[in-house]
């Protein structure tokens, strides 16, 4: 536990918040919740062009449906002052100097801040690579500033890291080519030094990066399709990173209690949307029956038997196939089998599917009203259906009870409709016959 550690989550708002854009915030979120620290969000809304308030609000939302609160809140654009100050401190130190420079598209000329490049070689230790060593010289002086009130993202990262006391940078791994240059800045404002733990990339199927602009998901898009935050969280935290078990379902408290950044791999994580949907199944079969029920009712918005949930529950791998579900399950209210439907699978004739209707109603006509549940039914029933052939009597049971080609099993069908209905279904589909 270090209560010290500060990280940070520095999306930009030129896009909805996707599935892989997240990791590092999630990555960087469980990493100062086991140490005790300080999370941050920070919003880079420095590109005027791209940056959109509803895509920052997006960013807010997806966060706090993931359930990843952060301590502080910050907007680039709210400290332009501050950058213009050091950018006009290092030009006055002649650690930086306005250049005058082509502008390429009409021919004229432009003011640039650039950086005046010491041209050292910078070292420092990656806690997920190891020490990695730049010689700068070949950076030359780097801009940092298009004017003294249109700094880059080199120059901005590192002042807001300095003033936010970040002491872990935790981002991917595209992002080690701007290490030295950020470190160079940081010297030369005199700020202290940071961790940096750059994580592996998160590649899709055909191991290309997966990215917003590549139709990678949003988190809001997915919450849409029916996902829920703790399937998400599970199954981002785990592209890239592994527990010292073989435990896959974790909650958020687990992975929180669990992450370390020694265990963080170097190799890219893969992208699977199947691998995706099994975290997802895991966790929805996690809550218990109430809480499915809610959130089922919430993301339906329809009102359900509540004792539709742990057959739904068990096959559902999202709220949106539950719901989809839901109408498959009509058939507590009303059934209406026909003939063909009851033979259908069968190979004996009407009436000695009768007869066998006929023989399961005398059955279960003994078991009493109050133990008429799922065990004492299939008790009663299997035995018959194993001497007679099961085809022969479960499926015409099954369609008497449901009306339905798919349904499930009619121990379960006669344990959800009670002895009464039960037996009137059966009835009902004699007459048929």
């Amino acid at each position: 536990m270090n209560p010290s550690v500060v990280t940070r989550f520095a999306p930009s708002p030129t896009g909805n918040l996707n599935i892989g854009g997240v990791r590092a915030g999630i990555f960087a979120y469980l990493f100062a919740r086991h140490q005790g620290g300080r999370f941050i969000l920070r919003i880079e809304d420095t590109d005027r062009e791209r940056s959109k308030k509803e895509y920052e609000e997006n960013i807010i939302e997806s966060l706090q449906w993931l359930g990843l609160e952060y301590d502080a809140l910050y907007r680039q654009s709210d400290h332009t002052a501050r950058y213009e100050e050091l950018l006009h401190t290092l030009v006055e130190q002649n650690r930086a100097y306005v250049s005058k420079e082509e502008h390429t598209e009409n021919g004229g000329r432009t003011e640039v801040v650039r950086f005046r490049n010491p041209n050292k070689v910078i070292r420092f230790d990656d806690l997920i690579h190891g020490t990695i060593s730049v010689d700068t010289t070949e950076l030359k002086d780097f801009v940092i500033a298009k004017s003294f009130t249109e700094p880059v993202f080199h120059f901005t990262n590192v002042v807001d890291d300095w003033d936010a006391g970040v002491t872990h940078v935790v981002r991917g791994d595209d992002h080690i080519s701007n290490t030295p240059r950020q470190i160079l800045i940081q010297e030369a404002l005199d700020a202290p030094s940071m961790l940096y733990a750059h994580l592996p990339l998160i590649l899709d199927g055909d191991r290309s990066k997966l990215s917003k602009r590549k139709g990678a998901k949003a988190l809001t898009e997915y919450r849409d399709l029916g996902f829920i935050p703790e399937g998400i969280l599970n199954f981002d935290a785990f592209l890239g990173w592994h527990p010292a078990h073989d435990v896959e379902i974790l909650s958020k408290a687990e992975l929180i209690e669990q992450f370390s950044l020694e265990r963080v791999q170097k190799s890219p994580g893969i992208f699977n949307e199947e691998k995706l949907l099994w975290f997802n199944h895991e966790h929805l079969k996690k809550l218990s029956d109430t809480e499915f029920e809610i959130r089922l009712k919430t993301f339906s918005k329809q009102e359900f038997d509540a004792r539709l949930v742990p057959l739904i529950k068990e096959r559902a791998q999202t709220l949106a196939e539950a719901t989809g579900l839901l109408a498959e399950y009509d058939f507590l209210d009303t059934a209406s089998p026909d003939k063909n439907l009851l033979l259908q699978q069968s190979t004996l004739d009407a009436e000695t599917t009768k007869t066998h209707l006929t023989a399961l109603v005398g059955m279960l006509k003994k078991i009493e009203s109050g133990n008429f549940t799922q065990s004492p039914v299939k008790e009663v029933v299997f035995p018959y259906a194993t001497a007679q052939g099961r085809g022969a009597v479960l499926w015409p049971l099954r369609v008497a009870l449901s009306g339905k080609e798919n349904s499930p099993d009619p121990f379960t069908l006669a344990g959800l409709l009670g002895k009464e209905k039960t037996l009137a279904r059966i009835e009902k589909a004699r007459g048929l016959l």
